[in-house]
């Protein structure tokens, strides 16, 4: 397959965005469940609904996540090696290794030596689970296998789930664009497999843990993040068509964030696709307004693009603050009433942390595993 354009991904401000809106209702996500806005006297101010999608909506921003994976990983091998067929495995897999194995060896080590210090929150102690096994379920690609076939881990833990997901796809993804070497037979295997996530989450309902998190619809949501780069690396959408796009992006998340349980009884699991498709216009609009050189951001939310350019430090180290707020809350008397006040202090926290994250150790061991020479892309793919 040879692209009609290939170019550098240089950072997308609407991407950066997306990223930051995602990363930010994980981490509202797993302070909600400690410390619920709904029960706070926001209550009496702002809509549940309103409340209720601040809180709850952490897992169906992984598959955001997911999207926006596929959607990168795709775009930056195009501009690599021009054609998908060209990928050099070797080169691929070092990236991705650079990339991603630094933050997750500290983050286990830290885990692991917290665990044997006995400090709460950190501790392993659910029957049929081990330190040794969590390690190396973390390490070797199925952390969210052993969740779903022991339990939940301690949060620190559990939130390694997907990173196991996109692991696997990762060492799938340059043999199956090898083996297809032609876009016209991967882009409707693509599109076949998207399409299965409701169905792969309904047969998985018997167990909730691996329905959540099992390989299958984790891959269907990355696998609609490439199908759309390969769309892009073909079409240039007109400005309406653009503007189409990010309308139906921002009103598919809106439904999907807001009116979850109003569209469930008509669409069940295919609220599931509603927000993988919803999030692949919004990539789609953003990939195509940078082309055109439609720039104009969005005034009032540079903060939260700088937590999209910090989404993956963010991720793996926000547990640390949210148990530390947490017991610090609990310690304080713990009012519900006003438990949103404590939120105040996890976001810069949590910003806090992996802007040190990403500066002392990502960027170093990314450049040092890549040979010093060569630069840090401006925009990693995860």
């Amino acid at each position: 397959m040879q692209t009609t354009h290939t170019r550098a991904i240089a950072r997308n401000p609407g991407i950066d965005l997306l990223r930051g809106l995602s990363i930010l209702l994980v981490v509202l996500h797993h302070t909600g469940l400690r410390i619920p806005l709904k029960k706070s006297v926001l209550a009496e101010f702002l809509p549940a609904r309103l409340l209720g999608a601040l809180n709850y909506n952490g897992y169906e921003a992984v598959f955001i996540f997911f999207v926006i994976s596929g959607f990168l990983i795709t775009g930056n091998a195009l501009r690599r090696w021009g054609s998908l067929d060209q990928i050099d495995m070797r080169a691929f897999y070092a990236r991705r290794f650079a990339r991603i194995v630094p933050c997750l060896l500290a983050i286990v080590a830290t885990l692991s030596v917290m665990h044997l210090l006995g400090v709460g929150d950190y501790v392993i102690n659910r029957d049929g689970q081990s330190l040794p096994r969590a390690i190396f379920a973390a390490l070797g690609l199925h952390l969210n296998w052993y969740e779903g076939m022991t339990g939940y881990l301690p949060g620190g833990w559990d939130v390694l789930w997907s990173l196991s997901i996109e692991e696997v796809f990762y060492l799938g993804f340059p043999l199956v664009c090898l083996l297809t070497r032609r876009s016209w037979v991967l882009a409707p295997l693509l599109l076949a497999f998207a399409l299965t996530l409701p169905w792969t989450r309904a047969a998985l309902e018997a167990n909730e843990i691996w329905q959540e998190k099992a390989y299958l619809p984790g891959m269907a949501a990355i696998a609609t993040g490439v199908l759309g780069a390969l769309l892009v690396a073909h079409w240039r959408a007109p400005r309406w068509a653009i503007h189409a796009f990010q309308w139906v992006g921002v009103c598919g998340l809106i439904a999907v964030f807001l009116f979850e349980g109003l569209l469930w009884p008509w669409l069940g699991e295919g609220c599931m696709l509603v927000l993988t498709f919803s999030a692949l216009c919004l990539l789609i609009a953003c990939d195509q307004r940078s082309l055109l050189g439609m720039t104009k951001l969005l005034p009032g939310f540079g903060w939260l693009r700088a937590w999209g350019r910090l989404s993956y430090e963010i991720y793996l180290i926000h547990m640390f603050v949210v148990f530390a707020v947490v017991r610090a809350y609990k310690a304080a008397g713990g009012d519900v009433a006003y438990g949103f006040l404590w939120y105040l202090p996890v976001l810069p926290l949590c910003w806090l942390l992996g802007a040190a994250m990403e500066r002392w150790l990502s960027t170093p061991a990314e450049r040092w595993l890549r040979g010093g020479s060569f630069p840090v892309p401006a925009y990693r793919d995860l």
